[in-house]
C-alpha cells in the first residue's frame, strides 16, 4: 500500500467517525452533557473533520508529486496524531466532565499547527513544479 492510499484510508476513518461523533452529540449527548460539555464535544467533531480533510489534501497532492514528500510525510503524521489528541481529549473532558483533560487539547492544537506548518513547506520546497 502506497502512504498516500494509507493517508487516505485513515481520512475515512478519522472522517466517517467525525460525522458519527456530530451525530452522537446531537441525538444521544443533547440531552445527557451541559451545553458548555456539548460544545466542547462539538468543537472535537468539527476539528476531527476539518483534518480529516486537511489529510485527504495531503495525500491528494503527495499522490501528485506537488510537495516535498518527507514534509508531506510530516504533516500527514501530525494531523493524525493531533487530531487524536486534541480531539480525543476534548471527547474525554465532555463525556467525564474532568476539567484537567482539557490542559492535553492544547498539545494536540500544537501538533496539529506543526502539520499546517509542514505542509507549507512542503508546498514551498515543491516537488516537480511546473510554475
Amino acid at each position: 500500500m502506497t502512504t498516500a492510499r494509507l493517508f487516505v484510508a485513515i481520512a475515512a476513518v478519522l472522517g466517517g467517525s467525525a460525522v458519527a461523533a456530530g451525530a452522537f452529540a446531537t441525538h444521544a449527548l443533547r440531552a445527557q452533557l451541559s451545553d458548555r460539555l456539548l460544545t466542547v464535544f462539538e468543537t472535537g467533531a468539527r476539528y476531527q473533520m476539518y483534518h480529516a480533510l486537511a489529510l485527504l489534501l495531503v495525500a491528494l497532492i503527495g499522490s501528485q508529486g506537488l510537495g516535498a514528500a518527507g514534509w508531506l510525510t510530516t504533516a500527514a503524521w501530525a494531523f493524525v496524531a493531533g487530531t487524536v489528541v486534541f480531539s480525543g481529549s476534548l471527547y474525554a473532558l465532555a463525556l467525564t466532565g474532568q476539567n484537567l483533560l482539557g490542559a492535553v487539547a492544547p498539545v494536540g492544537g500544537a501538533v496539529l499547527m506543526l502539520g499546517w506548518g509542514c505542509l507549507a513547506v512542503a508546498a514551498l520546497l515543491g516537488a516537480g513544479e511546473s510554475g
